[in-house]
């Protein structure tokens, strides 16, 4: 689950990471009366900042023709202009695809005068089997291209789950990102409270970017998290409430929000063969054979081990809802799966949707000779596949690609 960066900044500032003082708004009037506050605390400038769960958003452009989802502004009343301008408008972003995201949500915080941007990030490493947190003094620019150019400029720690990440371990990485003097405790103390909001929240990824030191009012430099992005475990959601209560479905696809609500994992994609698969990795594998014989996967859609009639037929129901879809692939190993409680759940769906879309089963492993037996006596025109590439020949060329 992903959330927004006004909601990873309040779990981070719960774990004494420093962010700057704002918070989110919805209208302009809020956003203007939440600048008059940070102008009248001695704040020389306020930064509005759009909320979607999406990076680039300073780089992004409104369809509105609008350019930046971040803006500096001087005055209260430019904060309410800018927030009026990007409210209820689509951003489109590198990280949004051409069809961007509604800005329903603004961030306005307190500016800050800038004198490094580096860069802190806390992931699980899985080859190590261990948290890595990772640092670097080239803040602001995408980690990915550090690596691809100055890879040297990232500097690792791994941290043992055991113990947690210790003070040493903290100074050790202030001391990388070059901080000296008065910066390096606060520095230190930051840098536990990262680890410990990735630890404690059941985090995937926690990432600053940038981490900044800034110069305040009277010269003397501190260290605040100017961005901040969380994305967190599902699997670990049940542990925290408050978390679940972040979540944006609006943010979201609805046919994924309503295949969440049926335990199935379902990514929509851009192309046109529909695929129901159980195994992350046969799915996986399904798409790629699409692929190989010249089809477009419409959705990654695993139904998991152990699906029932029920979470087949709202499978079939979510795959049909997508417009783009012009045939449906079924490709279920049966290990822990019985075959024939899917070859039910398949002629279920098809009979209650109406189904007209071409439909190319392959069912292999438990109790699949029952399976194949109610798909025949179904009387319903399935066209079956014998293996993986059969199958896939056959969709394809079903969808009008072969």
């Amino acid at each position: 689950m992903n959330i927004h960066e006004f909601q990873a900044k309040q779990l981070l500032a719960q774990y004494g990471v420093a962010v700057p003082p704002g918070g989110p708004v919805t209208t302009p009037e809020a956003a203007r009366a939440q600048a008059e506050r940070l102008f009248a605390a001695g704040h020389a400038r306020v930064v509005v900042k759009s909320q979607i769960h999406a990076g680039g958003r300073g780089k992004g452009t409104f369809k509105s023709g609008l350019q930046g989802g971040v803006k500096v502004c001087a005055s209260a009343e430019e904060v309410s202009q800018r927030a009026a301008a990007m409210l209820g408008q689509t951003l489109v972003t590198k990280q949004t695809g051409p069809a961007g995201r509604v800005v329903s949500k603004l961030l306005v915080e307190a500016g800050a005068k800038i004198v490094r941007e580096l860069y802190c990030a806390v992931l699980l490493d899985r080859a190590a089997g261990r948290p890595l947190m990772m640092v670097s003094t080239e803040g602001g620019m995408d980690i990915e291209e550090v690596a691809a150019k100055t890879p040297e400029k990232i500097v690792k720690e791994l941290i043992d789950p055991a113990t947690g990440m210790m003070p040493f371990q903290a100074r050790k990485m202030a001391a990388a990102l070059g901080l000296k003097g008065e910066l390096i405790h606060p520095a230190a103390k930051l840098l536990l409270g990262v680890y410990r909001t990735w630890w404690e929240c059941d985090a995937s990824l926690v990432e600053i970017n940038p981490l900044c030191v800034v110069a305040g009012a009277d010269g003397k430099q501190s260290l605040v998290a100017l961005d901040g992005k969380i994305g967190l475990d599902d699997n670990g959601l049940f542990r925290h409430k408050e978390i679940q209560a972040m979540r944006d479905l609006a943010e979201e696809s609805p046919l994924e929000v309503e295949a969440s609500q049926f335990a199935l994992n379902y990514i929509k994609l851009d192309g046109t063969i529909a695929c129901l698969v159980n195994g992350a990795g046969l799915a996986m594998a399904t798409m790629d054979i699409i692929k190989h014989y010249g089809g477009d996967p419409a959705n990654f859609l695993d139904v998991g081990g152990g699906a029932s009639v029920e979470q087949v037929t709202a499978a079939f129901k979510i795959i049909m809802k997508d417009p783009n879809v012009q045939a449906i692939l079924v490709n279920i190993f049966g290990g822990i799966m019985d075959c024939d409680v899917i070859a039910q759940g398949i002629v279920a769906a098809v009979k209650e949707t109406g189904l007209k879309l071409p439909l190319v089963v392959r069912l292999e492993g438990n109790n699949v000779q029952a399976g194949k037996q109610t798909l025949a006596e179904s009387g319903l025109p399935i066209i079956s596949g014998t293996t993986m590439a059969d199958a896939a020949q056959k969709v394809v060329k079903a969808a009008g690609r072969g």
